[in-house]
């Protein structure tokens, strides 16, 4: 059940990153991100990407994808930290098992009224977008990155084709930080929540590991396995997330 306050976030800003390990870590973050919107599709949630940067080779360095749903918060919420991907990447040739790290950090979605940012706030700059390859280049000044001076916080989005739809969801991300900001500060916490969810990427701050050789993915926050890891990575984690929202709560 959703904790109190929680109710009234159905909607989630997901930042998906990857961590230690190259392209690997880029494929694993791209997986991650498959991963949330399979099981959005079948919650028959809207799924939208709100920015992405990817790699020659399909992975992905970051994503930033806003889930909206009745419970999408208090669903994903456990979601945020350092996930671990053990597996031969398909990079490897010798078959050699790498072990490679991605970053979630999940952000409730304030309502209009609930973060006001100040146009005097912000600094607004433009540039062209550009994709992995030189594909996508897009010779207009599209993409931007908005700079809130209070709090020196920086996004970028160059995802869309229009300057105005990247604006939105820049501000929209923006946002999210921002109450993120408010609740840690109403909580007197020790750094920020972001900050606190993403870690440093290294591995051994790991709150799960994906284990593909033994087909087996383990939550080390409430130490436990679950199998058939395709299926998993296909968008099959209700079990999982559930079982995950009760362990947290019985420890």
């Amino acid at each position: 059940m959703p904790q109190e306050g929680e109710q009234k976030y159905n909607a989630v800003i997901m930042e998906i990153r990857a961590g230690v390990g190259g392209e690997e870590a880029a494929l694993f973050a791209s997986d991650l991100a498959r991963m949330y919107t399979r099981f959005a599709q079948t919650k028959g949630w809207k799924i939208n990407v709100l920015d992405s940067s990817r790699t020659e080779i399909g992975g992905t360095k970051d994503m930033t994808i806003e889930i909206s749903g009745e419970g999408a918060y208090s669903l994903f919420k456990n979601e945020a930290g350092v996930h671990r991907v053990q597996r031969i990447p398909q990079t490897e040739r010798q078959g050699r098992i790498h072990t490679s790290t991605a970053t979630v950090a999940v952000l409730a979605k304030p309502s209009a009224t609930e973060v006001n940012i100040r146009p005097q706030d912000i600094r607004s700059e433009y540039y062209k977008a550009s994709g992995a390859g030189g594909q996508y280049v897009n010779k207009r000044m599209s993409a931007i990155r908005i700079i809130h001076i209070p709090t020196g916080e920086v996004v970028t989005c160059q995802t869309e084709r229009s300057l105005q739809q990247n604006k939105e969801n820049a501000l929209s991300i923006l946002a999210a930080r921002l109450l993120n900001k408010q609740k840690q500060e109403l909580e007197k916490q020790m750094g920020g929540a972001r900050k606190a969810q993403i870690g440093t990427a290294m591995r051994e701050e790991k709150m799960r590991t994906y284990n593909f050789p033994q087909d087996r993915v383990t939550d080390h926050r409430i130490n436990k396995s679950w199998h058939d890891i395709e299926s998993i990575m296909d968008g099959k984690i209700e079990k999982m997330v559930k079982n995950l929202s009760e362990g947290l709560k019985q420890g």
